[in-house]
């Protein structure tokens, strides 16, 4: 009887590389550039959430319930996002994107008259931060070596 050696499923092709993107993840979300990057975006869909209210045109206008609509979504899609994995970040930054240009042009788009100067500056300065934190994190995202791949990694 012959026995022939068995692998460990700990050495399996697979496994080590998503192992790799895990961690890959994982330090993306560990830096401190990141969590700022995620705390100040979390604050900002909240502001864009509550701006109709703090800057004063919350007669539940469109503009007042596309900000609340945005701002919402906004804040969830940038919570969170550095700790799963890397494709995924690296696609809702860019969602988080559109949606910091969305907020930029809203008060010209959106129909009824929105356009005063409250609701202007308010959606363009909040859109420009919302934008630009949006390529910080896809540029964090990015910025992430991939290491551990093309490299064996040991069983533990």
């Amino acid at each position: 009887m012959t026995t022939s050696p068995r692998s460990s499923i700990e050495t399996h092709p697979d496994i080590l590389d998503m192992r790799a993107r895990h961690e890959m993840a994982e330090r993306a979300a560990t830096t401190p550039r990141a969590q700022a990057v995620e705390t100040l975006a979390f604050l900002t869909g909240l502001y864009l959430a509550a701006s109709p209210w703090i800057a004063g045109f919350n007669g539940f206008s469109t503009l007042a319930v596309n900000n609340l609509i945005v701002g919402i979504a906004y804040a969830l899609l940038m919570s969170g996002g550095f700790g799963r994995a890397y494709e995924r970040t690296h696609s809702m930054a860019w969602a988080a994107c559109a949606l910091g240009v969305w907020t930029i042009i809203a008060p010209w788009v959106v129909s009824g008259d929105v356009s005063t100067t409250r609701t202007i500056v308010n959606n363009v300065i909040v859109g420009i931060i919302a934008l630009l934190l949006g390529l910080a994190a896809s540029a964090a995202a990015r910025s992430t070596p991939a290491a551990g791949r093309n490299r064996g990694m040991s069983a533990p």
